[in-house]
């Protein structure tokens, strides 16, 4: 059997409409999983409340690198650490920022807890780093002085 390059474009057609197909699940999967009243908390109780904790208690074993002058607001670079027994998730606070919580991170079991990424910030405010492990928050925390702030400022 000849394979004609009408053939060839046709099979090559369907590969990327099925990639594409498999895309967009993917995409309406981590939709699902986005937990939009958290990113919506507006203070450090409300965002408590949704993410299902009482109390969250300083800890040294909970390691938060973050520069102390971020001159662009808008690329803040934030890393977070832990050592603590059954870490399940990291989440990132920025007080200031009109929405407090500015990253969510699930760590599936037997993962190191670390995580770093880059944060907005609209002025100079305290990061907060939040860890769960066995139902209780452990964090840390840090100011970061901006120059030219990130979120509209």
């Amino acid at each position: 059997m000849q394979v004609t390059r009408r053939d060839t474009l046709k099979a090559g057609a369907a590969a990327t409409l099925l990639a594409a197909t498999g895309s967009a699940a993917s995409v309406r999967s981590a939709e699902a999983d986005w937990n939009k009243n958290a990113f919506e908390a507006k203070t450090v109780a409300d965002l408590l409340k949704v993410l299902g904790g009482g109390s969250v208690e300083k800890s040294r074993a909970v390691v938060l690198t973050a520069p102390d002058i971020a001159e662009n607001g808008a690329v803040v670079p934030v890393a977070v650490s832990a050592n603590i027994p059954g870490e399940d998730q990291i989440a990132i606070l920025v007080d200031k920022n009109p929405n407090i919580l500015s990253g969510e991170f699930t760590l599936p079991a037997g993962t190191e807890a670390f995580v770093s990424t880059r944060v907005k910030m609209a002025q100079t405010s305290n990061v907060q780093a939040w860890v769960r492990a066995g139902r209780k928050w452990y964090a840390a925390s840090k100011e970061v002085k901006v120059t030219i702030g990130g979120c509209g400022g």
